[in-house]
């Protein structure tokens, strides 16, 4: 597999424009003199938006609030982002609060354009024309074809000229800054909102990668049913994250840390207060924890000898949100025994990689890319 091993290039002249094509097809090369390059990590939980020479330019969740007309029969978008998660499980009747992406790929077709559009009207906000970007998206290493095929045209129809696709763990691995043009191993783990991708890289290729479905938001659903079973109480999605975020952790510390929750009694049906402490929460994410664990352990048992050795002397890199949950490095140094880095800022890791890799393409051309 090539480096950037990108699934297909479309930029909608594949073929040869037809003479009452060709107008329409010149009118959005102009547009795209006005516009930025994009590289965009599409993620479960976050959308982020690096700019060539700007850096990250976006971060906002990945949320879209939709209204509906009183008989059903039309949508509009209510809000976006930031704004519409803030709605998540506080909306009125005619408005639901949708997260259009599940497991790193398009759940709601519709909904991520409109999300795109939007993200990609954001950044361009300057400019008196609409955008016509070159857009590369960064998708699971498990993305079927369909998957890939849906983000695509997501992002064509959200306005980009030309669409780029890359892995996501090669896209970490560029971003975390590892010698993946090197005769060396470098293994990445990325643990992203909706999956965990594993791949060990050497000499620009990806020599093993997998994707399993397990990432920040099982973490959140893992607190919720510890509470519903342990308190009799319900918790919501944005609570369970702020949990998850203020005493979440993969092992055993030396401080009992506490918050303070309230939630819906079951029984009762009325809001109750309780406290839950750092034991409680490691208790409630041994599951997920353990389906990362073992796919690490996997793609380990799976690498090239030499290779192997390369990672027990160098360790593995953590990126993606999921890498920001206290002491998850030390459970996976003392599963492995190998050296484990968290990359600085490992949340931007996925984003920054594609915008390097979009000057690559500038250096070298389209033959670093693979076709479908």
């Amino acid at each position: 597999m090539s480096l950037l091993h990108v699934v297909g290039r479309v930029d909608g002249f594949c073929s040869v424009p037809s003479l009452q094509d060709y107008p329409f097809a010149m009118f959005k090369k102009f547009r795209g003199m006005f516009s930025n390059d994009l590289s965009i990590d599409l993620g479960t939980a976050n959308t982020l938006i690096y700019v060539k020479g700007q850096g990250i330019v976006l971060n906002e969740p990945s949320v879209v609030a939709i209204r509906q007309d009183r008989a059903g029969s039309s949508k509009s978008v209510a809000a976006v982002g930031q704004e519409a998660k803030q709605m998540l499980g506080r909306t009125p009747g005619n408005i639901a609060a949708i997260r259009p992406m599940k497991d790193g790929v398009i759940a709601d077709f519709y909904v991520t354009e409109k999300m795109l559009q939007h993200f990609i009207k954001q950044v361009h906000s300057n400019s008196f024309m609409r955008p016509s970007p070159r857009v590369l998206v960064c998708v699971p290493v498990g993305a079927t074809q369909v998957e890939r095929r849906a983000i695509r045209e997501s992002a064509l129809s959200a306005g980009a000229r030309e669409v780029f696709l890359i892995e996501e763990p090669m896209a970490a691995a560029i971003g975390a800054g590892l010698p993946v043009s090197e005769a060396t191993g470098s293994m990445v783990v990325d643990i992203g909102g909706g999956t965990t991708e594993v791949a060990v890289i050497s000499l620009n290729g990806v020599v093993y990668s997998s994707s399993v479905r397990i990432g920040g938001d099982r973490f959140d659903e893992a607190i919720i049913n510890y509470v519903r079973r342990n308190y009799g109480s319900l918790i919501g999605e944005a609570t369970a994250e702020r949990i998850k975020h203020t005493i979440g952790s993969a092992y055993p510390g030396d401080e009992m840390l506490e918050i303070e929750v309230r939630g819906r009694n079951l029984a009762e049906g009325v809001p109750r207060g309780f406290t839950l402490n750092s034991n409680e929460i490691l208790e409630a994410l041994q599951e997920p924890l353990t389906g990362i664990v073992s796919a690490v352990m996997v793609a380990l048992e799976q690498c090239p000898p030499e290779l192997a050795s390369d990672i027990s002397e160098r360790g593995m890199i953590l990126t993606g949100g999921g890498a920001l949950l206290r002491n998850l490095d030390r459970l996976l140094i003392e599963e492995t025994g190998i050296p484990v880095i968290v990359a600085e800022d490992p949340l931007t890791c996925v984003a920054r990689g594609g915008g390097k890799a979009l000057e690559m393409i500038d250096m070298h051309g389209g033959e670093l890319f693979s076709e479908e």
